[in-house]
């Protein structure tokens, strides 16, 4: 239940707990759609035959950026099809690294708390525009940079969009500092870089304060309440905060490379009562995080799959949402040399970029004295990439994207295609009796209310028996070409040249054409 709160001497009740809006069993839906697949049934077979490559990739990266120890795994499909390892997980010990071996993943820790306050969300604890004030009491005497300013709410903090400067490095050494600590930096006030709600800068502070928050949500310290709900029914059996609580020849020490030595870093503890390592406490490995990457990819396509994860996929789709505009880069080049612009957002605990192929990553990169890692995934593709590495700031973004943009390459992968709709085909399969005559067209009743005022009906009439008549004799037609459930392309073949179809249909049920055009294409081979 919320606390009351008190604004300008009256009281306001904060929304009551209501399960009923979260509810999934409340949701209808439709047995009969069908999710985006993959139509390559040798996919996996070639993703294994440039392994080897990949291995390649990665040892060299190690090298170049003199790692003590390395490690890496790729996941398609859910699964953990490879993994390897090189160098040591401490360097006085000679102890080898593997894949069981424990690193502190640093930021990487971040979309387990934004997935913490989703599910909390999904519970009707609270909503992600409450004012943050509501459950950290100490927010609510905060000094705003302008008096127009909003109050910092939970989306906010999710997004990296509350107003707080960016505070790398200096939030790394933060880990070990109470809630009384945190507190009392509030009381003293804080810096804003700019008002909150206008602006992405990339905040530690922020996401201590959702740990916080779920910690007084919840009930139970952020930690107890991330391993019980997310890490336990994902089976992270060995997931960490505390790494006093690791096992000695699993821990990976961290290490920084200064006057050509090895430098042996030291591990911050994470307390008990202290919520700054929500922000980048994590201590995991390549085998236990894979299942975690499991989880996210699992999310895609949407279907009617019955729910398994600890949140629902929904929930883990809107964590790869670009919620908050971060950048574009007209000159970014692949590790290849080619020229690709991107886009890129920030989500809620990870990172969203699109390139100009259109292709989707979504990633976290993390961070640390003595320690660096990036996992980077392609809902759309099935595929994703972790890494981790016990150097102070070890560099993976750009291997990780010349990983899986080489396995792309190399096996020839194609994203999942959606599958034409029934009411689509239907429709197509209308128009072509129609066509190219338009005869009792606007008898048919397979058209919206616009249409007709829209197009003309001698028009469309001319416009189609013109490309008729270039197309020649009608050799087949293709089956529609989805870009959604209520829009797409077919592709009419003739002898002489070919007609490409766009249509959309309405929202009403059943849909109907409210939208069509109609355009020659060149021969192609039959």
């Amino acid at each position: 239940m919320r606390l009351p709160v008190l604004l300008s001497g009256l009281l306001f009740i904060c929304a009551c707990k209501d399960n009923t809006r979260y509810s999934p069993e409340l949701v209808q839906y439709e047995t009969t759609y069908e999710p985006a697949r993959f139509t390559d049934t040798a996919r996996l077979s070639k993703i294994r035959q440039y392994l080897p490559v990949i291995d390649s990739l990665y040892r060299q990266h190690a090298k170049d950026n003199h790692f003590p120890a390395i490690s890496f795994g790729i996941v398609v499909d859910g699964e953990l099809i490879y993994t390897n390892s090189y160098g040591y997980t401490d360097l006085a010990k000679k102890i080898p690294a593997s894949s069981s071996s424990m690193f502190r993943i640093a930021s990487m820790s971040k979309s387990f708390t934004a997935m913490a306050i989703l599910k909390l969300r999904d519970e009707g604890r609270f909503s992600l525009d409450d004012p943050a004030y509501y459950y950290v009491r100490e927010l609510k005497d905060l000094k705003y940079p302008t008096a127009d300013a909003p109050p910092i709410t939970i989306r906010h903090l999710l997004s990296h969009g509350a107003g707080f400067p960016e505070d790398n490095p200096w939030g790394d050494r933060q880990l070990a500092d109470s809630d009384r600590d945190l507190m009392e930096f509030i009381g003293k006030q804080i810096s804003f870089s700019n008002p909150p709600g206008i602006a992405f800068e990339y905040s530690n502070l922020g996401f201590a304060l959702l740990g916080k928050i779920i910690t007084e949500v919840s009930g139970m310290p952020y930690q107890q309440y991330i391993k019980e709900n997310i890490w336990k029914p994902l089976g992270m059996v060995n997931a960490e905060w505390e790494y006093a609580n690791v096992p000695a020849d699993k821990l990976a020490h961290g290490y920084r490379w200064l006057n050509n030595q090895w430098n042996e870093e030291a591990l911050l503890h994470d307390v008990p009562d202290g919520s700054w390592g929500a922000m980048g406490s994590m201590i995991t490995s390549i085998d236990e995080f894979a299942k975690y990457m499991a989880l996210h990819l699992s999310a895609w396509p949407p279907s009617n799959v019955k729910e398994t994860g600890p949140v629902k996929r929904s929930s883990v789709r809107e964590m790869h949402h670009p919620w908050r505009w971060n950048g574009f880069n007209a000159a970014f080049t692949y590790p290849d040399g080619r020229s690709c612009p991107v886009t890129s957002a920030y989500c809620y605990g990870l990172g969203w970029m699109k390139d100009c192929e259109g292709k989707t990553y979504i990633s976290h990169s993390g961070g640390l004295p003595g320690f660096g890692s990036q996992w980077r995934i392609m809902p759309d593709y099935g595929i994703g990439v972790v890494a981790f590495a016990n150097r102070t700031y070890s560099p993976f973004g750009t291997v990780n994207l010349r990983v899986l943009d080489t396995l792309i390459r190399l096996a020839g992968l194609q994203p999942r295609q959606l599958p034409p709709s029934a009411i689509l085909e239907q429709r197509r399969n209308e128009l072509m009796k129609i066509l190219p005559d338009w005869t009792n067209a606007e008898k048919s009743e397979i058209f919206a209310e616009n249409f007709f005022p829209d197009y003309p009906i001698d028009s469309l009439r001319k416009e189609a028996r013109l490309l008729f008549a270039k197309a020649g004799k009608i050799i087949d037609v293709k089956p529609v070409k989805p870009e959604n459930q209520l829009r797409g392309t077919f592709i009419i073949h003739g002898e002489k040249a070919d007609i490409e179809v766009y249509f959309t249909l309405s929202p009403e049920r059943p849909a109907l054409i409210q939208e069509y055009h109609i355009r020659e294409m060149p021969p192609s081979k039959h």
